[in-house]
């Protein structure tokens, strides 16, 4: 009974059924204990509010290509899952619903509120994690982590308390970054910067003792003054040497500060005299602390006017800046006002802009972990893939500062930290804290604070495996093999993961650092709500089939490069589905379900005709290229490769060479077709899987099939060249035809010119596939081209070939067609000819537009020159 398949590929309906199986089976299943050699990878923790977007889409086809691959190889392969607690994100979603109810999380405490959070997570979060799934992502399930399991969260807590223990962290008053709509400090990572154009406001400060005498002061920020305590100029710049040591009168406030010299002043920069306010600007502080200035808080936690401020107590600092603008006008200090581009820094999550503030938070003592990361990717402990990567992760180790991890949330790793009330002790402990270990006072109360997300997801590596506990997984799977993630966290994440594996682990927490691009749209904008352009990856699976969607990624995606996506790109590969579809519907006609699948063994005993020896060896090359190319990241040479192999190749031309005998050939079309989809499968899961179980194969699943290998035996270059001779004279011959428009229905005579005994006997054997391939009625293998004037000549694998067209074309119809073509082309040549003579044109328009027509006309000038020769041949 032969094999039946569907007309059609319904990919929904295939892909649900399969995943389900794979999971079922536990397919995707690590083993601490296996001997097997071993591939581990991390997922990067999606958000728990999150859901998939096209980014994730890459990522995780990224992933999956090398894990599935891996695991077919026969490695111990561990693609570990889970999910990120995102404390800001997660706060602000629960945060929405309560206000829904008219409710504050401080209406309903904080414990009511973490329960609350609990909950939400248990009914909607997560759903990324069935979406990765949808997707094909073959994670081992069983592993599931997040990040506030009580297992990381007892990490999470080692490490801090080892790191407090050690003096790298501590607790202080620090100038940090502020989001007054989320009240919370950020870390200098999470503040996004962006050009905003504003004005530069020039203001007269008095000098002490001096009437009328005024020094100009430039600022972006005029609210900020009422906390000034300095006013400052380079040294070097001898238009101001004359007030070394003088004062200056801080308008509004009335208050004495002084004149000071510092490196850090730009003489460029508006009048270059600036004023300082350490409270309120990276650079004040750090001048501050350098001449031990006060600090004057003025601007709030709520961003409003302290007390400190004065007059303007409680103002908005917009309605602030308002005010003391126009109070300076009043009193005729606003010398003037210039507009001023520069870039402010926003909140990452919410976009408000962040006001720098003087807080008491805590930090890690960062540069100490920095020194032994930067060696670790030096000596190639850990690469990047592309390596240009790596330059940006040292440039941002070397200037690294001190990391705010204090966040001021209430979901998230509570700080494990209690202050005694009665005498001022902080106690840092691995266990809650009852008691004070100074004092035994139980008056004790612990830190507010959670830690910054980026500092449990910093330990993502060895935290799942079990750490701090010496488990099974840890020693097997650590350090991962491989880390998957886009250029934009290398700071975020990769970084400070490697930190942490070094400290703790005493090694790298991966070896290779893959990084993709962004997926952006069919005009190469990226994606976003506003611009209203974001494609869900699950819309387009439903409309194009996953493994379309999939494949497409892979084939475009170039290690750090942008993927445009586009309706038509993805239209390609779901023709390629459909293309693999229906090649198996043909192969399955002359397929019963009886079969067995022959052996590589099998076939080299056998006496294969020349396209079978063919084919066997285009598997073993692209077999290899396959191999080669994903185990160096190049996965888009990889899918190109094995593209062209089923499209081209097997299906374009194999499937067409073997109609003339495919009982012959069926044993090479059964293994080289199992093979293809065994090598096709990583890209394509799901469709290779349910073609596999309809043919003879071995094993219970293609998930768990060995991955094709080269096999050197295979490789036949005789095979090859002969073969692509045959058909290069096909394709020559096809040209020709649609050239000279003869007619499809007719079939047209050959003459092939050699002299060579070994050539006359494959064209003599080959003579079949020349006829029905070419729709040739007579193929003539003469010493010499008659040379006829009606027959046209074209150069095939070296040899000359001409097909002789009397009788097959009506001659003055067609030398009329092509004089009336040719007039066309040279009308479009004279018109871009004038165009770009044209020095105007040539001058105002832009390059491409330039470059579009210069090739345009190179094009029409070859089209007139083949109607040229085609009309030399009609006289």
């Amino acid at each position: 009974m032969k094999v039946e398949i569907s007309k059609t590929y319904e990919a929904k309906e295939v892909e649900s059924r399969w995943y389900q199986l794979w999971e079922s089976k536990g397919y995707f299943r690590a083993d601490a204990k296996s001997a097997r050699p071993v591939f581990s990878i991390v997922i990067p923790p999606p958000n728990v509010t999150g859901s998939l977007h096209m980014g994730h889409m890459l990522n995780h086809t990224v992933h999956d290509v090398i894990v599935r691959r891996k695991r077919m190889q026969g490695f111990n392969t561990l693609w570990l899952p889970g999910m990120d607690h995102a404390g800001i994100a997660t706060q602000n979603v629960v945060e929405r619903e309560l206000r829904k109810e008219g409710l504050s999380r401080h209406d309903i405490g904080r414990e009511k509120f973490v329960e609350r959070v609990w909950q939400w997570k248990e009914q909607y979060g997560g759903i990324i994690l069935k979406q990765i799934r949808r997707i094909g992502a073959s994670c081992d399930w069983s592993r599931e982590r997040f990040t506030l399991d009580a297992g990381l969260s007892r990490a999470v807590r080692e490490v801090f308390v080892r790191l407090y223990e050690e003096g790298l962290i501590y607790r202080g008053k620090r100038l940090i970054n502020w989001c007054p709509r989320c009240l919370t400090a950020l870390s200098d990572l999470e503040v996004i910067y962006e050009p905003v154009d504003a004005k530069l406001y020039y203001i007269r400060y008095p000098l002490k003792g001096r009437d009328n005498a005024f020094v100009e002061v430039a600022t972006t920020r005029p609210e900020t003054m009422l906390g000034d305590t300095a006013v400052a100029v380079n040294p070097t710049d001898e238009r101001y040497t004359k007030y070394k040591g003088q004062a200056v009168i801080l308008p509004l406030m009335n208050r004495e500060i002084p004149f000071i010299q510092d490196d850090l002043v730009d003489p460029a920069f508006g009048t270059g005299v600036v004023k300082i306010t350490p409270a309120h600007d990276p650079a004040d502080f750090e001048m501050g602390q350098r001449h031990n200035l006060p600090q004057i808080s003025v601007i709030g936690e709520d961003a409003k006017i302290t007390s400190a401020g004065g007059p303007y107590r409680g103002l908005d600092r917009r309605e602030a800046r308002k005010r003391v603008l126009a109070d300076l006008e009043a009193q005729g200090l606003l010398a003037r006002t210039e507009p001023f581009t520069h870039n402010v820094g926003h909140c990452q999550r919410c976009h408000t802009v962040v006001e720098p503030l003087l807080s008491t938070q805590w930090f890690v003592r960062i540069q100490p972990l920095a020194e032994s990361a930067i060696p670790a990717v030096e000596q190639g402990r850990t690469e990047f893939v592309p390596p240009k990567f790596a330059n940006d992760y040292f440039a941002w180790m070397r200037k690294i500062r001190d990391w705010c991890i204090s966040r001021q949330l209430w979901w998230g790793h509570r700080i494990p930290a209690w202050y005694c009330e009665e005498c001022g002790e902080i106690v840092v402990s691995r266990t809650d804290v009852s008691h004070c270990s100074k004092c035994s006072s139980a008056k004790v109360r612990q830190d507010d604070d959670v830690l910054d997300t980026w500092f449990s997801s910093g330990l993502w590596p060895f935290s799942t495996l079990g750490w701090p506990d010496e488990t099974n997984d840890l020693k097997t799977f650590y350090p991962t093999t491989l880390l998957i993630t886009a250029y934009d966290i290398i700071f975020f994440w990769v970084a400070r993961m490697m930190m942490f594996g070094l400290k703790f682990m005493h090694e790298v927490p991966f070896k290779a650092v893959y990084i993709t691009g962004i997926v952006r749209d069919a005009e190469r904008q990226k994606m976003s709500k506003s611009k209203g352009n974001v494609v869900d990856p699950l819309e387009i699976c439903d409309r194009y089939g996953t493994d379309a969607v999939r494949f497409a990624l892979a084939r475009m995606g170039a290690p750090g490069t942008d993927i445009a996506v586009s309706d038509e790109l993805l239209d390609s590969y779901r023709a390629f589905a459909t293309k693999v579809w229906n090649a198996a519907r043909l192969i399955f006609r002359h397929v019963d379900e009886s079969e067995r699948l022959p052996s590589i063994a099998d076939l080299k005993r056998s006496n294969l005709g020349l396209v079978d020896r063919w084919i066997l060896s285009r598997l073993a090359r692209v077999t290899e290229r396959v191999n080669r190319s994903i185990e160096l990241y190049n996965l888009h040479e990889a899918a190109r490769n094995v593209y062209d192999f089923f499209k081209h190749e097997f299906c374009d031309w194999y499937l067409e060479m073997i109609k003339l005998d495919p009982e012959r050939s069926k044993p090479t079309l059964l293994y080289v077709f199992e093979s293809a989809l065994r090598l096709l499968h990583p890209f394509m899961p799901f469709i290779t899987e349910e073609l596999w179980q309809n043919l003879p194969h071995k094993g219970e699943s293609i998930v768990i099939a060995p991955y094709p290998e080269f096999d050197p035996e295979l490789a036949d270059e005789s095979a090859e060249s002969q073969t692509e001779l045959v058909q290069d004279i096909i394709v020559k011959v096809r040209n020709i035809r649609a050239e000279m428009k003869v007619d499809a229905k007719q079939t047209v005579p050959v003459r092939i010119a050699t002299n060579d005994p070994e050539l006359t006997q494959l064209l003599s054997n080959a003579r079949e596939y020349i006829f029905k391939l070419a729709q040739v009625s007579q193929v003539e293998i003469v010493p010499k081209l008659s040379g006829d004037k009606l027959a046209a000549q074209a150069v095939a694998g070296g040899l000359a070939i001409e097909v002789p067209l009397a009788g097959l074309i009506d001659v003055e119809a067609e030398r009329l067609r092509l004089t009336k073509e040719m007039e066309k082309t040279q009308r479009e040549i004279d018109k871009l000819d004038r165009t770009l003579s044209n020095t105007s044109f040539v001058d105002r328009a832009p390059k491409e537009v330039i470059e579009e027509n210069r090739r345009r006309l190179a094009d029409y000038r070859d089209q007139a020159a083949k109607l040229g020769e085609g009309l030399k041949r009609l006289e």
